[in-house]
C-alpha cells in the first residue's frame, strides 16, 4: 500500500497528539492514518482488517487474502485507544480488558505488533 501521509507530517501529528490528546480533529486524523499506514508497512498482508473510525482502516498481516465482505479477522477501536496503543501508553491486554478494542478472528491479536513507537519515559 503506497503511503498517503508523508512521514514528516505523520511524525508531527503524532508529536502534537502526544502533547495534547485533545488535539484538533485534523491532527488526530493524520496521526491515525499515518499509524495505520505504518502498521501495514511493518506487517504486510491482507488477513486482518484494522478499523479506526471515522479516520481509516487498513488490511495487514500475512495469511488468507480477504476479497469480499467481512474479513476473517477484524480489529476495531476508537481514535484515542488506537493512538495510545501505537505510542505505548496502553497495552493490548489493557485495551481488551477495558473493552475499548474489539478483536475477532484468527490473527487479530496485535500485541506483538504494538506499540509502533514506544512511549517516551
Amino acid at each position: 500500500m503506497p503511503r498517503r501521509i508523508r512521514p514528516a507530517d505523520g511524525d508531527a501529528a503524532l508529536a502534537a497528539w502526544r502533547t495534547d490528546h485533545d488535539a484538533p480533529r485534523t491532527v488526530r486524523a493524520t496521526a491515525v492514518r499515518y499509524s495505520l499506514e505504518e502498521l501495514a508497512e511493518r506487517s504486510p498482508g491482507h488477513s486482518v482488517e484494522v478499523r479506526v473510525p471515522p479516520f481509516g482502516a487498513v488490511q495487514c498481516i500475512e495469511g488468507p487474502r480477504h476479497r469480499r465482505g467481512t474479513p476473517p479477522a477484524v480489529v476495531e477501536t476508537d481514535v484515542d485507544t488506537w493512538l495510545r496503543l501505537v505510542v505505548g501508553e496502553l497495552t493490548w491486554a489493557e485495551a481488551l480488558a477495558g473493552g475499548t478494542v474489539r478483536a475477532s478472528g484468527e490473527r487479530a491479536a496485535l500485541d506483538t505488533r504494538l506499540p509502533l513507537w514506544p512511549a517516551r519515559r
